[in-house]
C-alpha cells in the first residue's frame, strides 16, 4: 500500500484534487479552440477513456470566447491554459472555466495579477502554477545550481505571488522533458508547499518513447507517494494519453479503471500463437469498464498457477486453449473459439 503525501484538498468543478482524492487522470485538447464542435468531439472521446479534468489552450479572445459554449456541453470540467494576457483569464472566467493554468509573473503588472486573483477568488476558480523547465525566468537560467532547484525557486515566486492575495486554492507542477530533474523537483517542492501536485513529464515524445519517459518519472514519484492528478505527455492523439494514464495508475494499484490486462512473455513451452491471441483478447474486452484482471498465458504450466489471481484467463496448449477463472480450470477449447468461450464465461460471471 502507497503512502501518499498529504496536501490540501480543491475542487476542479465536481473532480476533488488532493487532500487523499483519487489521482485524477487529464489531457488537453490539441484542437483549435474556437472551432467548437471540434473541440467538444475530442473532449467527449477523452471523457468516453475516463478522462476527468481537459485543458484547453486559450491563445486570444475568440478562443475565450468561445470557452462559453464549450463549458456549457462539456461532461469534464475545463481548464484554461493563459500566457501574458490577463484580461483571457478574466474573460474565460466569466465564460465559465473551472479552473487555471497560468503563471502570477508572466501575465504583466501586479494590479492585473490581483484582477484575475481577486475574480478567482470570488467565484472559487483554482489556479495552477504551471513551471517548465524551458522557460524559467532569466535570472534564474543563469544561476549555477541544479535545474531542479531552480524549478522550485520559480514555483515558490509564483506561489508567494497568490498567497501574499490571501489566495490558496492553488495546484502546482514542475515538468522538465529530462525524466530525473522533474523527479527531483517534485521531490524537492513536495517538502515546501501544503498544495496539490500536478505531475507530468513535458515533451515526452512519440507513442513508445512518452510512455517510457512518463512511466519512469510518474510512476517513481507516485510510489513514493507524491502526485495527486496526472498528465501523459505524447505527441500522439489525446486519447492515447488517457489510456497511458490509467494504466500506470492500475500498475500502482492506485486506481482501478476497466480490465488490468496481463499476459506472459513468449517461450519454448508455448504452443499457441500468443501474441496474436493477446492482442485479440485485449482489442476484445477494453469496453469493460469493471475492475477486472485477464490473463493470457502462453500455456498450461504458467497459466493457471502463475496467474490464478486473475479473474479469468486463457492458458495455451497445442491448437487449444483452457479457459480458467481465479486459477480453476472451467473449460477447453479449441483455438479458434477461445475468445468466444471466454466471452461467455466473464458475461455469464457478471450477471
Amino acid at each position: 500500500m502507497i503512502k501518499r503525501r498529504k496536501s490540501k484538498g480543491i475542487l476542479i468543478g465536481n473532480v476533488k484534487i488532493g487532500d487523499n482524492a483519487p489521482i485524477s487522470v487529464q489531457s488537453m485538447c490539441n484542437t483549435d479552440t474556437r472551432d467548437v464542435n471540434a473541440t467538444l468531439k475530442q473532449i467527449n472521446e477523452m471523457a468516453d477513456k475516463g478522462c476527468e479534468l481537459v485543458r484547453l489552450a486559450v491563445l486570444n479572445k475568440d478562443a475565450a470566447d468561445a470557452i462559453k459554449e464549450i463549458v456549457k456541453k462539456s461532461p469534464v470540467p475545463l481548464i484554461a491554459d493563459i500566457h501574458f494576457d490577463y484580461r483571457l483569464a478574466i474573460k474565460c472566467i466569466n465564460n465559465g472555466i473551472n479552473a487555471l493554468r497560468l503563471n502570477p509573473g508572466n501575465i504583466g503588472k501586479r494590479e492585473n495579477v490581483e484582477k484575475v486573483v481577486k475574480l478567482a477568488k470570488q467565484q472559487n476558480i483554482p489556479i495552477r502554477i504551471g513551471v517548465n523547465a524551458g522557460s524559467l525566468e532569466k535570472e534564474l537560467q543563469e544561476k549555477n545550481i541544479p535545474l531542479s532547484e531552480k524549478m522550485v525557486i520559480s514555483a515558490m515566486g509564483h506561489i508567494k505571488i497568490l498567497e501574499d492575495l490571501d489566495f490558496d486554492l492553488i495546484k502546482v507542477s514542475l515538468k522538465s522533458s529530462d525524466v530525473l530533474t522533474t523527479i527531483e523537483a517534485y521531490r524537492l517542492i513536495a517538502e515546501k508547499i501544503p498544495y496539490p501536485l500536478h505531475l507530468g513529464v513535458t515533451e515526452a515524445g512519440t507513442l513508445r518513447g512518452g510512455l517510457i519517459k512518463s512511466s519512469v518519472g510518474l510512476g517513481t514519484l507516485l510510489a513514493e507517494g507524491i502526485g495527486d492528478t496526472i498528465r501523459v505527455s505524447l505527441t500522439e492523439n489525446p486519447v492515447e494519453e488517457v489510456s497511458a494514464g490509467f494504466d500506470i495508475l492500475k500498475s500502482l494499484g492506485l486506481r482501478q479503471n476497466g480490465v488490468n490486462f496481463i499476459s506472459c512473455p513468449t517461450c519454448g513451452r508455448t504452443q499457441i500463437d500468443l501474441i496474436s491471441l493477446a492482442k485479440k483478447v485485449e482489442e476484445k474486452f477494453k469496453y469493460i469498464k469493471e475492475p477486472i484482471t485477464i490473463a493470457t498465458m502462453g500455456c498450461a504450466v504458467n497459466g493457471p498457477g502463475e496467474a490464478k489471481h486473475a479473474d479469468f484467463g486463457i492458458a495455451g496448449g497445442i491448437n487449444e486453449g483452457y479457459i480458467f477463472k481465479k486459477g480453476e480450470i472451467v473449460a477447453r477449447v479449441p483455438e479458434d473459439q477461445l475468445l468466444e468461450k471466454l466471452e461467455e464465461i466473464i458475461t455469464k460471471s457478471s450477471k
